[in-house]
């Protein structure tokens, strides 16, 4: 690890955060956090006009990306190559392959040199293209703009488009004459960022955030009245619960999504009837998930119900679709975890995962006879795009590996024809021949074996002294897929062995590895991770002065857990938009994610068991004077799912209590949220400067 310190020399002194103790007692156990002050008093409406941040804390987060800039200054040059490079690699006048729908076929398209994508339309069979949203021309003169696409109502005649110009993730709505091109004057703002049509395509319905950013009203609206005339559908109470809303593909049915990461319930409008009450199907019950497709008479329903850990589709007929009618249809099969699914008029089709790779199923709905869909390499990402249309035969998927470019499939569930549409270009060029990837699995801790999915070039030496940046998630059930990444490449084509950990906290191999990664178990993720960096060091991969570890989020946390636990493992460490103040924040009920969160991490307030769980682990709480490696935190200013407070306070932390160590640098993005700047050509850039960094650390520039 002295290696990689050594590359930093001649820096400036670091900006020293002024300390001002604030003592918190819970559960007879005080604790005093000395950079409680950097919490703006505002944040809530300084998400909505950042102008208005404090100037101390404001002063402090430029001071700390000046620090940034001196420290990795000497990597401009590298960052402009990377940036090319990865730039080179995309087809910068791409469109997508349209998508059929009644008497057109929709899609999105990118321009050269054009940042934000257009949505356009065809004739059903092909024609003109009409250009629905221009998202180039929509985000000039905006320092940050993300698009949450256009969805058309079921008549095509509008379109219902969004747009989020903060970063903090409150969308205005907008309606769209799709003939005319001209925007009506309905606006509608504070809302999660999309609608759902009525038939008649004369109103929609939607999802408004709260002022805590949680999603808790379902609001109809009527094109032509203001936002403050519509009609107030459904409430969620209950704060630690979010709430979507979503159509069918018949049209016949709203349907109401109100879920945790653990729990869901749904209720029902009848689209023949908009100002009907929504009709709950199954009450809540803790720990029991379902979703719902419907088809024709009768609803689909995925669920863990009855101890189906792995989940199961029962049947139940729309007149009646309370969980006392439900009827399994697909037995639920131990280590056969089916992830989502879909209705069609013959068929039911769904997404799998088995040993932890994925592959879908095409059952008839009329003689019950099934068939796989499934690929043979060792590790490789599968998509179901399914179709706009309720009566076809033909559905639409993706693939790929860390060595093959996505590939887009239409599929004919009756003859099993699979006709390729697109592969992705990679204008620089790209030979799969040149790379490797390949599936490890490292015995972790209690003799789990954690898979490890992993992408070098072929002329790699795996004699030890390769560099690796090995990435990790490991919560929410999210499952990290081995897909390709022409972002990558830029690490394999400079010798480094790129590599996904698939730690528990994910649903990798099973629903069993996430719950062996949450609560009390939280702490199987760290171990997982450090046991993978362990199994690539003694396999000869790489050594540990060689690995840069990256995560962000959730996996930022797991970054800073790292960090604390095994510092002498890692030459440097990315920690994007990092979860580390896990403590503080989920005794904070006030914050947007917060008590949603609580049946993934614990509740603290409640509990002085789950107050200890994290407590044992929360970044922040756990940084010790140890010789910690260079750390890279990025956040963003406006970021409601992890504030930028948290980062800010950890860097703040780590350089007074380990002054030796480090460096520890902090870049907060002051016009960005959550994932960071929105352009594709922008993402680029932020990408670059995190692996020039990588590269610096591992000494290879």
């Amino acid at each position: 690890m002295a290696k990689s310190k050594a590359v930093f020399q001649n820096l400036p002194s670091p900006p020293k955060a002024p300390k001002k103790p604030v003592s918190d007692t819970r559960h007879g156990i005080t604790r005093s956090d000395d950079y409680a002050w950097m919490r703006a008093d505002n944040w809530q409406a300084m998400f909505k006009d950042p102008s208005i941040l404090d100037p101390a804390i404001r002063a402090h987060l430029e001071a700390e990306n000046a620090y940034m800039e001196a420290a990795l200054g000497d990597t401009a040059e590298l960052q402009s190559r990377l940036f090319a490079e990865m730039k080179g690699r995309i087809k910068e006048d791409d469109s997508s392959v349209p998508v059929k729908d009644g008497p057109f076929a929709y899609g999105t398209l990118y321009v050269t040199g054009g940042e934000q994508a257009h949505y356009f339309r065809t004739p059903r069979d092909g024609g003109e293209r009409q250009l629905l949203l221009d998202g180039d021309k929509e985000a000039v003169g905006k320092d940050y703009f993300r698009l949450s696409g256009i969805d058309h109502s079921t008549d095509h005649s509008h379109g219902i488009w969004g747009y989020d110009d903060k970063g903090s993730e409150y969308f205005t709505l907008r309606v769209r004459d799709l003939k005319t091109g001209e925007d009506l004057a309905d606006v509608i703002d504070n809302t999660a960022g999309g609608g759902v049509w009525a038939p008649d395509g004369k109103s929609f319905f939607y999802t408004l955030q709260d002022e805590n950013h949680r999603p808790s009203k379902v609001f109809h609206h009527i094109v032509g009245q203001k936002q403050s005339e519509d009609r107030l559908v459904f409430e969620e109470r209950d704060p630690g619960f979010f709430m979507g809303v979503g159509g069918s593909l018949l049209d016949d049915v709203i349907y109401i999504d109100i879920h945790d990461h653990e729990t869901s319930e749904y209720h029902l409008i009848p689209t023949s009837d908009l100002t009907a009450n929504p009709v709950l199907v199954a009450e809540r019950q803790e720990g029991i998930e379902y979703s719902m497709t419907e088809g024709g008479d009768v609803f689909y329903i995925l669920t863990n119900a009855d101890d189906a850990k792995d989940f199961k589709i029962v049947v139940a007929p729309v007149s009646a679709p309370g969980k006392e009618n439900w009827t399994d249809l697909v037995a639920h099969e131990p280590g056969r975890l089916i992830l989502s699914h879909m209705a069609f008029a013959r068929h039911l089709v769904w997404l799998e995962r088995r040993e932890g790779l994925p592959r879908i199923v095409v059952r008839d709905r009329t003689s019950g006879e099934e068939h796989a869909i499934a690929f043979d390499e060792e590790a490789y990402s599968l998509g179901l795009a399914g179709a706009a249309e309720y009566d076809t035969d033909v559905i639409r998927f993706s693939y790929s590996s860390m060595t093959t470019p996505s590939q887009l499939f239409d599929y004919n569930m009756a003859t099993r024809e699979r006709t390729l549409l697109k592969t992705q270009e990679v204008p620089s060029g790209h030979d799969a021949d040149d790379y490797v990837t390949r599936r490890v699995m490292a015995p972790s801790h209690d003799g789990e074996l954690v898979p490890v999915s992993l992408l070098y070039r072929k002329d790699t030496v795996l004699d030890g002294s390769a560099p690796c940046l090995l990435y990790g998630y490991g919560a929410y059930g999210m499952t990290i897929p081995a897909s390709f990444s022409t972002n990558a490449l830029s690490l394999a084509d400079r010798g480094f062995v790129y590599a996904i950990a698939h730690v528990r906290g994910g649903k990798d191999k099973g629903f069993a590895w996430y719950e062996d990664g949450k609560m009390e178990a939280k702490q199987n993720t760290f171990k997982d991770f450090i046991a993978a960096a362990d199994h690539l060091v003694t396999q000869g991969f790489t050594a540990y002065d060689s690995i840069i570890a990256e995560g962000g989020s959730a996996g930022g946390m797991l970054m800073g857990a790292i960090a604390n636990m095994a510092p002498e493992k890692f030459a440097g460490i990315i920690a994007a938009v990092p979860f580390v103040d896990v403590l503080n924040t989920m005794l904070d009920d006030t914050l947007p994610l917060t008590p949603p969160e609580w049946p993934e991490w614990g509740n603290p307030l409640e509990s002085e068991e789950e107050y200890q769980w994290i407590a044992a682990y929360s970044p922040y709480d756990n940084v010790a004077k140890k010789d910690y490696p260079p750390i890279l935190a990025i956040s963003g200013l406006t970021d409601p799912r992890v504030t930028y407070w948290e980062p800010t306070k950890w860097v703040a932390r780590l350089r007074d209590t380990a002054p030796e160590a480090g460096p520890y640098l902090l870049k907060t993005n002051m016009a960005a949220g959550h994932g960071g700047k929105s352009g594709r050509f922008q993402r680029l850039e932020e990408i670059a400067f995190e692996y020039a960094f990588a590269i610096k650390v591992a000494g290879k520039m």
